[in-house]
């Protein structure tokens, strides 16, 4: 079995992804995402039988002709909680409005109703673009990680978006390691 997921990555946002992470410094209970893997999750497909991977890439070319998305720039920045800022398990950065949120969402919901359409679990939530900065384990930190979500719109960067990723991930003793496994452009 393949742990799979649709991604967009960021790369070369690395340092600016970096830089925000600092802003959280002694907040404990934060668990922070490597910021040379940051991504935003388009599709989470989970476990997956690796000779299903041909059938994946084909539906996730027919999802970029559907969605009819052409090669976008997206920037970055902003600060969020998932759940909620009273139970705080993720720590995230969006997508500003009018630059890239209506393009990732547009590819969400094609990609969405193809693997579905494939017998993949739907989403439970709506789809919000964004991209994980770190875990809470527990709320030692959550005070800090209050303030700075409730004060701080950091910009992080533009990025040029031509492509969608089929990744998967490795679990290893150090968390998650990705690796692409197929690159999609976008036309």
């Amino acid at each position: 079995m393949k742990r799979l997921f649709v991604s967009v990555d960021l790369d070369g946002l690395g340092d600016a992804v970096r830089a925000v992470q600092q802003r959280f410094e002694g907040a404990g209970g934060l668990r922070f995402t490597d910021p040379e893997q940051a991504h935003v999750t388009l599709k989470f497909l989970g476990d997956t039988e690796p000779d299903r991977i041909g059938e994946i890439v084909q539906e996730l070319e027919s999802a970029v002709d559907d969605a009819s998305v052409p090669p976008f720039e997206a920037r970055f920045g902003g600060l969020g909680v998932f759940p909620s800022m009273e139970y705080i398990s993720v720590v995230w950065f969006g997508v500003r409005e009018g630059h890239g949120a209506a393009e990732l969402t547009t590819l969400h919901e094609t990609i969405e109703d193809r693997t579905v359409a494939m017998g993949f679990d739907p989403e439970d939530h709506d789809f919000t673009p964004h991209v994980t900065l770190a875990r809470m384990d527990h709320a030692g930190g959550k005070e800090r990680v209050q303030a700075v979500v409730g004060s701080a719109d950091p910009d992080v960067g533009t990025l040029s978006v031509d492509e969608i990723r089929l990744t998967e991930s490795v679990l290893g003793p150090d968390g998650p390691t990705y690796r692409t496994v197929e690159s999609i452009p976008l036309r």
